[in-house]
């Protein structure tokens, strides 16, 4: 079972980057998928999820309307566009798999990291001029 994260990487405040996490070992399209972050001064924070059909996405606050979540399961890939990137944003990029499915109205239940079975390597976001 492997999550393998890409596409971080050094880019300027405003600037644009597109994250890609491939599973490998594992049914994906059974899978909700959520991506989260961390810096070594914050506790790990969840930023996006998307639901195993795609049908539902929810997003961190602090990334709503500049983060787009989707996924690809023929290529058993989940992408996270990361747009207007701040310097806040700088962390290393985790995505995570959950085969149960939480409750998607209760944000409590789909941040939890415990929900999740499956974590990736993680990829370095840098923002800074």
């Amino acid at each position: 079972v492997q999550l393998q994260a890409s596409g971080g990487g050094l880019v300027q405040p405003g600037g644009s980057l597109r994250l890609s996490c491939a599973a490998y070992g594992f049914p994906f399209s059974t899978y909700n998928i959520g991506w989260f972050r961390q810096t070594p001064w914050k506790e790990r924070e969840f930023v996006a999820f998307i639901s195993r059909g795609s049908g539902t996405t929810r997003y961190a606050d602090s990334v709503k309307d500049r983060f787009t979540i989707s996924r690809d399961n023929a290529k058993n890939t989940v992408y996270l566009q990361i747009n207007s990137l701040k310097r806040e944003d700088t962390a290393v990029y985790y995505c995570a798999a959950a085969l149960a499915t939480p409750d998607f109205y209760n944000v409590n239940d789909y941040t939890n990291h415990r929900l999740y079975d499956y974590w990736g390597q993680g990829t370095l976001v840098t923002v800074s001029s």
